[in-house]
């Protein structure tokens, strides 16, 4: 009897696509064409991280979410629908410099399923965020944030394990192989989620809160000594 034809290997890890001497375009342009799990099937493009403005001197500050939106899916850039403009609003409201922060997400493909015309959010599988947890850690690794927020369950247990409870420790600064300081709090989206005004009110309050705690420590970082300097 013949011998069964080997199956070709199946990527399971970016890994393999970081480049050696990894840069922020070099990321980038190695990320777009990642098929390290199934959901570049389904999603219209990779959506990398980027900064919002031109660095400056000072502490740097990266935000990590679950996974783009469908906004951010056919645009090709991070936290630019409903749950960025919350963003954008609570940020300004915390006094965080928006040419500081580096945005990015745990998962670089949309997640989703349809219902009717819509693509709704699903929420990625164990394997999925491992298989596309290389980029972040790099991206990590070429930004070196002095603060590191995590918005939400998916980044905070990619990054500080699956023990961790957003709901237990958001806006308590923890110290961390990934940053100086690494916080965590709620993604933006749950707030939208809210089910009337007034409890999206006190959510964003809550939100904005844990921003002001990681303002706070960016003035301590600014005060002190060490911070990056730009990329």
């Amino acid at each position: 009897m013949s011998a069964m034809p080997k199956r070709p290997s199946v990527q399971t890890t970016a890994a393999p696509l970081i480049p050696e001497s990894p840069t922020y375009d070099k990321l980038r342009k190695a990320a777009a064409g990642c098929q390290a799990c199934p959901l570049w099937r389904t999603g219209t493009q990779t959506v990398f991280g980027e900064p919002e403005g031109q660095p400056r001197p000072g502490p740097r500050v990266m935000l990590v979410g679950e996974q783009p939106g469908d906004q951010e899916d056919r645009a090709g850039r991070p936290f630019v629908g409903p749950s960025g403009r919350l963003l954008d609003e609570a940020l300004e409201a915390a006094g965080i410099d928006r040419a500081q922060v580096y945005v990015t997400n745990t998962v670089k493909h949309f997640k989703w399923t349809g219902q009717g015309p819509r693509r709704i959010h699903a929420k990625p599988t164990t394997t999925e965020i491992r298989a596309c947890l290389p980029w972040l850690e790099a991206e990590i690794r070429v930004f070196r944030p002095d603060v590191l927020v995590c918005l939400g369950a998916t980044a905070a247990q990619a990054l500080l394990g699956k023990a961790f409870r957003v709901t237990q420790s958001r806006g308590q600064p923890m110290a961390s192989e990934w940053a100086r300081v690494v916080v965590a709090t709620v993604h933006p989206s749950s707030i939208l989620r809210a089910p009337d005004p007034r409890a999206k009110e006190a959510a964003l309050e809550a939100f904005v809160d844990d921003l002001r705690q990681v303002a706070r420590i960016i003035h301590g970082l600014s005060e002190g000594e060490g911070a990056h300097a730009p990329m």
